[in-house]
């Protein structure tokens, strides 16, 4: 189980470097990432909450950089496309995060190990789901097939997986603070902030 970021090639981005990835691909956050991986992951948090402010946001302000940082420093619920990626390396199955999935909501997982209740990621025409039968989860590649390829795993399994993607999530968090103190120095504090905010976990403390 990978926390992922749903991402898209940054054709023109040019405010800070970041990597090279296929549109469309999924980025894995750990604190594996190259600096330009972070780069990349937190120009593609930072785009999905680049919208027009309302009269309830202040106005954007006047320079680039602070324009598109302005919704991920101003918004009180941030998003993030992705979720939770689980592979079955015994089958080569793949379970995705799907059109109506967002990093900022994988503590839901935790609510359906509690409450058992069914977990649905998209719609028509990819609509992955999580059930649990009992002590058993059932994962769905897509719920809209009949012959959807599946992954079955216990309900320990899945906690100690969650545990995993938690870590990975917080060592991404330290490695982003790392990276904005070199890149991002006037904004490093309250981007930092933000990014702890989506995946709701503490806020790394200040690089030295």
């Amino acid at each position: 189980m990978q926390p992922v970021l749903e991402i898209y090639a940054p054709d023109g981005f040019d405010l800070w470097p970041v990597a090279e990835v296929e549109s469309f691909g999924f980025l894995p956050l750990s604190g594996e990432l190259s600096p330009a991986e972070v780069g990349a992951a937190v120009m593609r948090i930072a785009s999905c909450n680049d919208i027009d402010p309302d009269d309830d946001r202040p106005p954007r302000p006047a320079g680039a950089l602070a324009s598109f940082l302005h919704g991920l420093l101003t918004f009180d619920k941030l998003f993030a496309a992705g979720g939770l990626r689980v592979t079955d390396n015994s089958t080569g199955i793949t379970f995705l995060p799907g059109c109506c999935d967002g990093l900022e909501e994988w503590r839901d997982w935790h609510r359906f190990i509690d409450d058992g209740s069914m977990l649905s990621f998209g719609h028509h025409p990819v609509s992955p789901v999580a059930e649990r039968f009992g002590d058993t989860v059932r994962l769905t590649v897509n719920a809209e097939q009949s012959d959807s390829p599946v992954i079955e795993l216990s309900v320990t399994e899945l906690r100690n997986l969650l545990a995993g993607a938690e870590c990975d999530l917080a060592d991404f968090l330290a490695l982003a603070a790392d990276w904005g103190s070199r890149h991002l120095p006037r904004h490093c504090a309250p981007v930092t902030a933000a990014l702890a905010r989506v995946v709701g976990l503490p806020t790394p403390p200040p690089v030295a």
